[in-house]
């Protein structure tokens, strides 16, 4: 389950964040994640809630915000919305897709105390 170690890296984003800005609790997270980013969100909740015991971000909420996967279609030159990698162009049915949105997983916003 690599969503446990994506959540040891985000706690340590905000371990640093924390040392770096002087705020001692995390309240809520915002994490932007596209389709194509390879997260299984239910299994990220999951690990994000062990993860964070007894750390700084115990408690925590976490928010997902959920972006739409797009691709740049070669054939057509249009850009498509895609559910996952490999899927055909919508508009043409061309698999000369080059994605140019959707993989993303960062972190957007903190609140902290």
């Amino acid at each position: 389950m690599h969503e446990m170690s994506i959540c040891e890296g985000i706690l340590q984003v905000m371990e640093e964040q924390a040392a770096a800005q002087q705020f001692s609790r995390v309240k809520s997270v915002w994490l932007e994640i596209g389709p194509l980013a390879g997260v299984e969100l239910e299994a990220l909740r999951f690990g994000f809630d062990v993860v964070t015991s007894h750390s700084l971000a115990e408690g925590a909420r976490l928010e997902i915000i959920e972006l739409p996967g797009t691709a740049w279609c070669l054939e057509c030159s249009k850009s498509v919305p895609i559910r996952q990698r490999f899927d055909a162009c919508p508009e043409c049915g061309s698999f000369q897709l080059q994605i140019t949105g959707g993989d993303e997983l960062r972190i957007k916003e903190l609140e902290v105390d």
